[in-house]
């Protein structure tokens, strides 16, 4: 007896298996419902991912770092983008980030300029003098996330301080190119009008439209001469070497520079906190699909249950409890939504990966009408096994509970009765 109750389940399981080929045009409709649903749930998935990826990595690379520090003032007046409130009231950003460099984590320490500028000879009349330590940024950043390079596309990096580099759209749109001059006039600290033509050196392609159009890049110590600003700086920008740990790195930097200052952590940022909210969004979206392809098994369940009714019979009179007939069915829609499942992730899975090599464009599908999110023009797919195995287990999962209510069916209906028909 005891042997029998040990193999039973097993036994259950093969005679589920058996029946799902019964009717094989029904079960491939059932497999391509489920799979379609997960096939879905796998692309979708991975471009959110890669979405999510790309905004993350233009935060920190192109406006916060993992953390960022200005003075409480500018914060205050961020979209004029003044330059007359230094960091730490003016004091060397030299000597501040030899203090932060202490704080244990801390991996590198940039400073940034940015700044308005009216162009006196060109056919774009304003544009955005972006001062850096160029050196140090590109052996920390790849400005280009496409192609994972500092993103100069031609020329060289500003050396001499009468020197620029423009963006590829900013010289197409300008109609300049390698050793023209670009006049332009700012305003300093002191509020005093400063001319400047520096000439154009390089010309840089980051694949991020926003700076791409908009961006003079020169050497941050040019500038804070240009702009009176000594050897302050407007913000520092802070990488750490792990990105995990930055809000405790950043209340470090924040007791650091004291009350007039403002630490920001790069998960702070807008558009990182709408896209952490809208994940599950997305979750809720992908269990619909999954609800909805459900309803092809749970109609497939009801209608085999129908069309076998007599065989359910039969099954009780020859000792089969109502349990075991119940989990015959349940097998079955296990089965179906497993493997169907499965396709789906595997097909799924192949697009994920050509995605996460060959990226989709959204710049040239949508003409930059996502300019304003922080996102480069292109998105590569994440593919991961957790993206498969989570898109799998979704399908089985849900279909599975959906269809056991139309299981239980089996266990309602009398052998003698179900025989008579």
């Amino acid at each position: 007896m005891t042997n029998n109750k040990k193999g039973g389940t097993a036994a259950l399981i093969k005679i589920a298996y058996r029946n799902i080929w019964r009717n094989k045009r029904r079960t491939l409709f059932c497999f391509s419902a489920v799979g379609i649903a997960v096939l879905f749930i796998v692309v979708y998935s991975s471009m959110i991912e890669g979405m999510i990826k790309s905004i993350n990595d233009t935060v920190q690379i192109y406006e916060l770092g993992h953390i960022k520090a200005v003075s409480s003032q500018y914060e205050a007046e961020i979209e004029f983008m003044p330059v007359q409130y230094p960091l730490a009231d003016g004091k060397s950003w030299k000597e501040i980030a030899r203090d932060i460099y202490k704080i244990p984590g801390v991996n590198a320490v940039l400073p940034r300029i940015t700044t308005m500028a009216t162009l006196q000879e060109s056919t774009i009349k304003h544009a955005v003098l972006w001062g850096l330590d160029i050196e140090k940024e590109t052996a920390v950043n790849n400005f280009n996330m496409t192609n994972r390079t500092d993103g100069l596309q031609e020329g060289r990096w500003p050396l001499d301080a009468n020197e620029c580099v423009i963006g590829s759209v900013f010289a197409q749109k300008a109609g300049l190119s390698i050793g023209d001059r670009v006049p332009l006039k700012t305003i300093s600290s002191n509020f005093s009008e400063r001319f400047w033509s520096p000439v154009i050196t390089g010309i840089f392609h980051f694949d991020y439209i926003k700076i791409d159009e908009q961006y003079i890049i020169v050497d941050i110590e040019r500038l804070q001469r240009l702009l009176v600003l000594d050897e302050a700086t407007q913000s520092l920008v802070i990488f750490t070497d792990d990105e995990k740990q930055s809000r405790n790195i950043a209340a470090a930097v924040k007791n650091l520079l004291g009350e007039d200052s403002v630490v920001t952590d790069w998960r702070d940022n807008y558009w990182v906190a709408i896209m952490e909210v809208a994940s599950f969004a997305y979750v809720i979206v992908f269990l619909v699909f999954i609800i909805v392809a459900s309803f092809l098994i749970i109609n497939t369940v009801v209608m085999i249950i129908h069309e076998r009714i007599k065989e359910i019979g039969m099954m009780g009179c020859l000792g089969m409890t109502r349990g075991e007939i119940v989990k015959v069915f349940f097998f079955e829609s296990i089965f179906m939504a497993a493997i169907g499942a499965l396709a789906g992730a595997v097909i799924g899975g192949i697009f994920a990966a050509i995605g996460s090599i060959y990226p989709l464009r959204i710049g040239d599908l949508y003409g930059n009408t996502f300019s304003d999110m922080p996102m480069s023009n292109v998105i590569f797919f994440q593919f991961s096994p957790f993206i498969l195995i989570r898109g799998w287990l979704m399908g089985v999962v849900v279909a599975s509970l959906f269809t056991l209510i139309p299981s239980l069916k089996s266990a309602f209906v009398e052998p003698v009765e179900a025989l008579r028909r």
